[in-house]
């Protein structure tokens, strides 16, 4: 007659890591733990028992009992761009919502497009004070090499926003800012009457990634479903509102037919207030990014006319899941990260 053995359920434990491998508690905490003390067979064993059982260590209870905190720095552009702003408030809530999750968060601000002093700051991060960092900043050869080298003193990375090359960072937190630039030719296109005229693109800067990204999707739809429009190059306003109020009188008087305006940046107020002091700002479609007090009202008054946006507070939540999951070598849910493409017109915008 043969015996039933109850199926066992839950999840294996480390009792079950232990028994499999025949080793005591004391070992398997030391082979998770990566103390020395323990023969390399003996961590085969551990290892082949984790790997047999499908073993998943409950880091939250271990980080508890070892009484461990998670120190996780965001840097940002020291910019007055709305953007920021808002991730800076969303930090901030996140970091109060945290602080019985035993995470700290904390902000360092770096001069916007300033690769130079990004290096400076991100080469100065001690690995004892700091587990992982969420950058917002330019892609240039220097910054990619700091934020590898951060790596290998077992930081974690995640570029927030604007990407960076997958060997400088562990993870991305931000939208498909392709998609985004397509997104906008899409809009444009339709939008415009007539089906002719310029189209003015605003960047921030030729070294952000994001905006790089966004024109290349642009261009790719406009160029294969809009051919009979002319799209000029990139304007660079890096986010300063008086610097785009000296670069469009010119330009807006060598190319009077301009029908279009992508702003591909977060910084709008310098373009917001040159087509309203020139009475622009019903004649031309304007699509812009990220959904502020600004551009809400410009979409209001009708100023603008569609603005692509992402979630402050998912980008926030997903760089601290992300940075935690790296730290700990813990597994994530790419699903809940992926941060979505937001479309809004004057009657769809949530409410402040």
């Amino acid at each position: 007659m043969t015996k039933l053995v109850p199926e066992k359920t839950g999840k294996p434990t480390v009792n079950d890591v232990a028994r499999v491998a025949g080793v005591s508690l004391a070992t398997v905490d030391r082979v998770l733990n990566a103390r020395p003390g323990v023969r390399s067979v003996t961590i085969e064993r551990v290892n082949k028992a984790i790997r047999d059982l499908s073993y998943v260590r409950d880091t939250a209870a271990a980080n508890l009992a070892r009484r461990r905190i998670y120190n996780l720095l965001f840097v940002l552009p020291a910019t007055q761009n709305e953007f920021v702003a808002a991730l800076e408030a969303q930090i901030a809530a996140q970091s109060e919502n945290l602080q019985t999750d035993r995470t700290r968060l904390s902000i360092v601000k770096v001069p916007a497009f300033d690769p130079q002093e990004l290096v400076r700051i991100v080469e100065s991060i001690d690995p004892a004070k700091i587990d992982g960092i969420a950058v917002f900043g330019p892609e240039t050869p220097s910054v990619r090499d700091a934020l590898h080298h951060v790596k290998e003193k077992g930081i974690a990375v995640v570029s927030l926003v604007s990407d960076l090359p997958s060997s400088s960072r562990d993870h991305f937190v931000g939208i498909d800012n392709v998609s985004a630039g397509k997104t906008a030719a899409q809009l444009m296109g339709r939008f415009v009457p007539g089906n002719h005229g310029k189209i003015l693109v605003i960047t921030g800067s030729r070294l952000a990634r994001d905006h790089l990204e966004r024109r290349h999707g642009f261009d790719e739809v406009m160029a294969s479903e809009f051919p009979e429009f002319k799209i000029l190059p990139s304007l660079e306003g890096r986010d300063d509102a008086d610097l785009l109020l000296k670069l469009l009188p010119p330009l807006f008087a060598k190319h009077p037919d301009i029908r279009g305006i992508y702003s591909s940046a977060a910084g709008n107020d310098g373009l917001i207030q040159f087509l309203r002091e020139n009475a622009l700002d019903q004649e031309i479609v304007v699509v812009g990014h990220e959904l502020t007090p600004l551009s809400r009202a410009a979409l209001e008054t009708g100023i603008f006319d569609v603005i692509i946006s992402q979630d402050t507070g998912h980008l926030v939540r997903s760089a601290v899941r992300l940075l935690r999951a790296t730290a700990d070598d813990a597994p994530f849910n790419p699903a809940q990260e992926r941060i979505r493409i937001d479309i809004y017109l004057k009657e769809n915008m949530p409410p402040e």
